[in-house]
């Protein structure tokens, strides 16, 4: 059942997303984000990070998730390539996530994200899966 698809919206893009469980989501939601980024067949899993995430409920956490990640890259000059959901609950999640340092030479990058936002966010369960809507500001 994991899947993602992009939601065209004004000036901005989005990604609706599904999992069988909880972690899927995430992982799926975070997979989704970065198909716009970069072209994952330039970059290899090469490095193992952990990042742990905190917020005050889940529909922060999934913003907070994806933002750390959008950090990863801009910030910390690391480019994620998959992506481990070890742990989630309503407002912590702990992950494991692969990737390598960024190398402008190789990396084939595509878009400028720059942040998950609020706007027309949404979570939910039904039929023993799960489903997000985030929207991006490029």
């Amino acid at each position: 059942m994991r899947s993602f698809e992009v939601i065209n919206h004004t000036a901005d893009v989005g990604i609706l997303a599904h999992g069988s469980t909880l972690p899927e989501l995430f992982e799926t939601m975070a997979e989704g984000l970065f198909s716009f980024i970069v072209d994952a067949g330039s970059v290899e899993s090469r490095v193992r990070l952990e990042r742990r995430v905190e917020a005050d409920d889940l529909e922060e956490l999934l913003v907070a998730w994806l933002n750390s990640l959008i950090t990863m890259l801009s910030a910390e000059s690391f480019v994620p390539k998959t992506f481990v959901v070890d742990e989630v609950s309503e407002n912590r999640l702990r992950a494991t996530v692969h990737g390598e340092p960024v190398d402008p030479v190789r990396h084939r990058f595509r878009l400028d994200v720059k942040a998950a936002t609020y706007h027309m966010l949404e979570i939910s369960e039904s039929g023993g899966g799960w489903s997000a809507r985030v929207i991006f500001d490029v």
